[in-house]
């Protein structure tokens, strides 16, 4: 089975992320990433499309699972040099929660998921089912 990124792309999806920190605390980790990055260190993004945070990001017992696997994922990979630790104090904290957006070519919101936990993010077959939903769509033009 093909990886996810592949998967993606096929489908003619690209991936962006966009994070609370400044652009030089995220430039070590972009090369190794499948997507692109944005650094939104002043939270306008997260403003303009309405993403929240709060301590339900990381107290919900469903988001604990994934923030196990990052953590036993990581500190190999920290002890052996080839990763970065975590900030201990990144820009914009550590409760903010997740939300994905599916946007056309021209910038259009074809679909929005706001996550209730640090976790709840869409799964690639939803990103894959979600695609082709739209594609298949006829647009609507004004008339």
């Amino acid at each position: 089975m093909r990886g996810r990124p592949a998967r993606r792309r096929a489908a003619g999806i690209r991936e962006a992320a966009v994070f609370h920190s400044p652009a030089p605390e995220l430039r070590p980790y972009a090369d190794d990433l499948p997507f692109t990055l944005v650094a939104d260190s002043e939270q306008r993004l997260y403003r303009a499309y309405g993403v929240e945070h709060g301590v339900r990001a990381l107290l919900d017992p469903r988001a604990w699972p994934a923030i196990a696997r990052g953590v036993l994922r990581s500190i190999p990979l920290i002890l052996r040099g080839r990763e970065r630790p975590p900030a201990s104090r990144p820009l914009g904290g550590r409760i903010g929660l997740p939300a994905d957006f599916l946007l056309a070519p021209d910038g259009r919101i074809l679909a929005a998921h706001y996550g209730t936990h640090a976790a709840d993010h869409w799964t690639v077959d939803q990103v894959l089912a979600l695609a082709a939903e739209h594609r298949e769509a006829p647009l609507h033009q004004p008339g």
